[in-house]
């Protein structure tokens, strides 16, 4: 797995995208980000980045296995969040 840089101003902007409006998303997002993030290769940024695009509630249903994630590549990153 090829891991890339992470310039600290886009960071910090994964990291302002991280934040929810449920607590609960708000602190699994943020350690994963300040645990894992730098570990992600190209596509499971792109994968992290669609996934921080969904709503809140479909974010967290996928994070407790209530719904599946249409792409492999989310599937990949979300059992890397499960484990946070």
């Amino acid at each position: 797995m090829l891991m890339l840089p992470v310039d600290p101003v886009f960071l910090e902007r994964v990291r302002w995208r991280c934040r929810r409006g449920m607590l609960e998303m708000d602190i699994l997002l943020g350690r994963f980000v300040e645990q894992r993030y730098g570990q992600l290769d190209e596509r499971q940024r792109e994968a992290f980045d669609e996934l921080l695009d969904l709503p809140d509630t479909d974010l967290w249903d996928l994070v407790r296995g209530n719904k599946e994630p249409e792409q492999a590549q989310q599937r990949e990153v979300l059992e890397w969040l499960k484990q946070v």
